[in-house]
């Protein structure tokens, strides 16, 4: 199915284009997503930490990270976890403040948020941007499903990639290295944390799509 053709069932949820961010990005709101899992595998292992930056814009259409919301996920029941995913990102699912939710409970409360932003900004759908983005997009579809959650406000398979656009912008792929050419500060013990590592992305989409903006990339918002 084509992005076009998924488009043309959708809602136009709260009056199209007439918001800048919405003539920014065809109707999409970007949201950075980063997930931590037990593997590699979205049908099988399992989704650890979740979360979610919503971008906003301001009044000279430079894109700024909004606010983040972030949950520490139980494991779903027979969820698969990979013994080296934990040594790599650190997570220890027996401590006593972890204080884990649900996977129904952090994607209801993170779509929730969303449904508002969409509306404040005139937005039909949310588009989620990640640092390999197909990864992050996966294992939230697979959730989704597997909670069987109605009113999921992302596309299903479009995202934005910063691993991409950070090789064109910056011609680094990899997250750290990739700030670190942006001049955004990035602390690698920190890295691996949903929270950390999505907020990281946020900067990193935003400073990109900010920096063509000003190199006369984009100036119409009425086209």
């Amino acid at each position: 199915m084509s992005e076009d053709h998924f488009d043309e069932d959708q809602d136009n949820g709260g009056g199209g284009s007439r918001h800048p961010m919405a003539a920014r990005f065809r109707g999409y709101l970007p949201v950075v997503v980063d997930v931590e899992t037990g593997g590699f595998n979205s049908a099988t292992d399992a989704l650890l930490e979740i979360a979610a930056t919503i971008i906003g814009m301001d009044e000279m259409g430079f894109l700024y990270p909004e606010h983040t919301l972030f949950f520490r996920v139980e494991p779903f029941e027979g969820a698969n976890i990979e013994p080296a995913a934990l040594e790599f990102t650190g997570i220890k699912l027996d401590h006593p403040l972890r204080m884990a939710v649900s996977e129904e409970s952090a994607l209801t409360d993170i779509f929730r948020s969303i449904r508002k932003s969409l509306k404040a900004n005139g937005c039909k759908r949310a588009v989620l941007v990640g640092h390999n983005a197909s990864f992050d997009l996966g294992f939230l579809n697979a959730a989704v499903a597997r909670n069987d959650l109605k009113r999921n406000p992302f596309h299903p398979f479009s995202s934005f990639d910063t691993a991409t656009l950070a090789g064109l912008a910056y011609g680094q792929t990899v997250l750290a290295k990739a700030c670190q050419a942006a001049d955004i500060d990035f602390d690698g013990r920190e890295a691996h944390s949903a929270r950390y590592d999505t907020e990281k992305t946020a900067e990193l989409f935003c400073g990109i799509v900010n920096r063509w903006k000003e190199m006369g990339g984009w100036e119409d918002f009425d086209r």
